[in-house]
């Protein structure tokens, strides 16, 4: 059965919890040498508008590691920069290759390509979803402090991609959510309506980061300023002062909370060098689960 991972919300909690299981399983057998190769002979596309490095490499090192192979496209690759139909990119694409790994602006690229292919479409990032950097992130979490049901999440900074996927989250994963945004750079109203709607757990929005992270379990940060954002630095410089995981904030938090961060990091802006660095912050195991969790889904979608 043809299935893409658009969102979170494509799938079920059951799905979901499968996912973390099997990249969890796959972690500990790559620890002890144990070789795999589920997906020989199946090949992707990365099809990446915007650049990156950690996700590129991770689904690269995970196709390789489950002993499949990988074709890379950047934006000026495709016939995307050419405006050619996704549609039509769609139908051929899909005669290539076994899936396509998609890391674009538009949420819409990623539904109409996904729309129109015969192969799974994996969303790996787009303006509104970062689906797989948050399972990796549930992941970690679980990894550092047990069943995520029992803990309160805080998110401090901008209401952005990752904070949407985060909500989403929260409301299929059941655990309380609360984030701190400064005004105007808030979630996405309606994935926030939804969330709070359906999700058995609070989902909250304020905007004190003391307030948010005053009982959390694990607090988690992100840049200010995104790909594409360049121009708004300044502007947003200033709305987001106040809101950095630094030693000031950290004491209105319990002691035991961890810090995520899904990296690059501005160190001095979002969080300090300080922090980053400190045993509290697990934003490197993070790092590295996205490469086991990429190995789940491919599996989980491509393979079967």
């Amino acid at each position: 059965m043809l299935r893409h991972l658009r969102s979170l919300q494509d799938f079920t909690k059951e799905e979901l919890g499968s996912f973390i299981e099997r990249a969890q399983e796959l972690k500990k057998e790559r620890q002890t040498g144990v070789p795999h190769s589920h997906l020989a002979g199946k090949t992707i596309g990365l099809i990446f508008e915007k650049p990156s490095t950690r996700t590129r490499v991770s689904f690269e090192a995970a196709m390789y590691g489950l002993g499949g192979q990988v074709v890379f496209l950047s934006g000026r690759d495709t016939q995307l920069a050419r405006s050619e139909p996704l549609k039509d990119m769609a139908r051929v694409m899909a005669r290539y290759v076994d899936g396509m790994v998609v890391r674009t602006f538009g949420q819409d690229v990623v539904d109409e390509l996904a729309q129109y292919s015969t192969v799974p479409v994996i969303n790996a990032l787009t303006d509104r979803h970062h689906p797989c950097q948050v399972l990796s992130d549930v992941m970690t979490v679980i990894e550092k402090k047990g069943p995520i049901e029992n803990l309160k999440i805080a998110w401090v900074g901008d209401g952005n991609n990752v904070a949407n996927s985060w909500i989403q989250a929260a409301e299929l994963l059941g655990f309380e959510l609360i984030l701190a945004c400064p005004e105007g750079y808030d979630p996405d109203p309606e994935i926030l309506r939804q969330g709070r709607r359906n999700g058995l757990k609070p989902i909250v929005l304020v905007r004190s980061p003391e307030q948010a992270v005053a009982e959390a379990d694990v607090i988690n940060v992100d840049v200010w300023t995104s790909m594409g954002q360049e121009g708004e630095e300044d502007t947003r410089l200033a709305a987001f002062a106040g809101y950095q995981i630094n030693d000031a904030l950290l004491a209105c938090a319990p002691a035991h909370a961890i810090i995520l961060h899904c990296l690059p990091a501005h160190r001095g802006e979002e969080i300090t060098a300080k922090v980053l660095e400190s045993e509290r912050c697990v934003a490197f195991d993070q790092a590295e689960n996205k490469m086991h969790m990429h190995k789940a889904i491919l599996e989980k979608l491509i393979g079967g």
